[in-house]
């Protein structure tokens, strides 16, 4: 009876570790892949300025309108209504 216990000790233990060992395993693999693509999505892609506030901004998260860049819908809204205002053509 004595090592029937010690044995379901010993298992107990050694699934433990083995659980606590993937789960750092896969942390260290998801923050690598992580870093993996914020690298990744930076490199080469080209930067536009914002005509409202002027922050550049990666092209695939501008917004375009009239061959002008926007950093979001509502810079965009408030530079064409600011144009309207003045009576000019953007």
């Amino acid at each position: 009876m004595n090592l029937l216990i010690i044995r379901l000790i010993i298992f107990a233990v050694v699934f433990y570790a083995g659980l606590k060992l993937y789960g750092i395993y896969r942390q260290r693999k998801l923050e690598h892949e992580a870093q993996h693509s914020k690298v990744n999505r930076h490199e080469g892609g080209k930067m536009v300025r914002c005509r409202w506030c002027e922050v550049h901004v990666p092209e695939d998260e501008a917004l375009r309108d009239q061959e002008q860049w926007f950093c979001s819908s509502a810079h965009r809204d408030r530079f064409l209504q600011e144009q309207q205002d003045k009576g000019g053509t953007p």
